[in-house]
């Protein structure tokens, strides 16, 4: 066997080595979890549901004792220079009136597309004055929330290392400078999360930052260019595995923050019809990926779709999904 063969063969071990750790083997199931929700007001608006009220069932019916919320540039800053907290004072008030645990997405990159929700009267502006209006947003908001009991983790940008969604680029060095300042600003501690993608990710490079890493899962994904939704290959191993990692290198947790619990289709939702939305994910599927997450061994998951079950219970008559969440709340 000549050098070149032997090369090649150690590169094929390595390689099936690699593959084996991450796709051969099953994880300790969590002993229990402890299941939140993701929230949008904007995304409950754009479904045709009143967003205060969903937002109240979330809380009151649902039992959701652990929400991942939204500051919105152009929710909140409309006009240049002028702040309108209302809306997120209110949602935030609510979940302390009820001891809720939230964690406080912020930056220019936050939840539910196009991601990166500029105002439009800073669309045209440069890079550099993005970062500077940013900058000042992100004090105004860490300075009003610090001491709220409610807001327990500070999650910087959203998935900045995975390129989704319309969003400009974020620099890397404007980005430890977003975290270096919500550092400075709040002295009580509160633990930043950093998140990254679930499925094209080993999570190294976020857990470099903050002090946990958040992730998301993914069931099936749509592929716009081939007009296709396809089902992930990935195992319960694959997650728990680079959890290991993030454990060993960086001495940090991992959590799911964005958990798949609606259909992912060639259109947002409340552009699809729902022949197509139950084509796509439906209350069995909703199941089995229910069935999924309990196998990767993770202990904090939070949903993602919980305004769709509240359209679908409220203005469709389908409470199926609402109902099977509310059983996983109460345990």
């Amino acid at each position: 066997m000549n050098k070149i063969s032997k090369i090649l063969l150690i590169i094929l071990a390595v390689f099936l080595c690699i593959l084996g750790y991450f796709f051969l083997g099953s994880p300790q199931p969590a002993e229990k979890i402890n299941w939140g929700v993701n929230f949008s007001q904007r995304y409950a608006e754009q479904l045709g549901i009143e967003w205060k009220e969903s937002f109240l069932a979330i809380l009151d019916d649902l039992g959701a004792k652990k929400i991942r919320l939204s500051a919105d540039w152009d929710l909140i800053e409309a006009n240049s220079g002028e702040y309108n907290f209302n809306d997120l004072d209110w949602q935030i008030n609510e979940a302390e009136k009820r001891d809720v645990e939230l964690i406080l997405t912020i930056g220019l990159k936050t939840l539910r597309w196009p991601e990166c929700h500029i105002p439009e009267w800073a669309k045209n502006l440069t890079d550099k004055e993005k970062e500077e209006k940013i900058t000042t947003l992100v004090k105004e908001i860490v300075l009003r929330y610090k001491d709220n009991s409610s807001v327990k983790l500070w999650q910087v940008e959203n998935e900045i290392f995975f390129p989704f969604g319309d969003c400009p680029k974020i620099s890397k060095d404007f980005f430890e400078k977003e975290i270096q300042l919500v550092m400075d600003l709040d002295k009580s501690g509160k633990p930043i999360l950093i998140t990254d993608s679930g499925e094209f990710s080993f999570w190294l490079n976020s857990a470099k930052y903050g002090d946990l890493v958040g992730t998301s899962m993914y069931r099936n994904a749509w592929f716009g260019e081939f007009n296709l939704s396809v089902p992930y290959p990935f195992p319960p191993i694959f997650y728990s595995r680079r959890a290991d990692l993030v454990k060993t290198f960086f001495d940090k947790k991992v959590i799911v923050t964005e958990f798949q619990a609606e259909p992912w289709g060639e259109k947002p939702l409340y552009a699809l019809s729902l022949d197509k939305q139950k084509k796509l994910f439906w209350i069995n599927d909703f199941g089995k990926h229910i069935e999924f997450a309990q196998k990767t061994g993770f202990d904090e998951i939070y949903f993602w779709g919980t305004e769709w079950w509240y359209w679908l219970k409220t203005k469709q008559n389908y409470p199926e999904f609402w109902n099977a969440a509310k059983e996983l709340f109460k345990n």
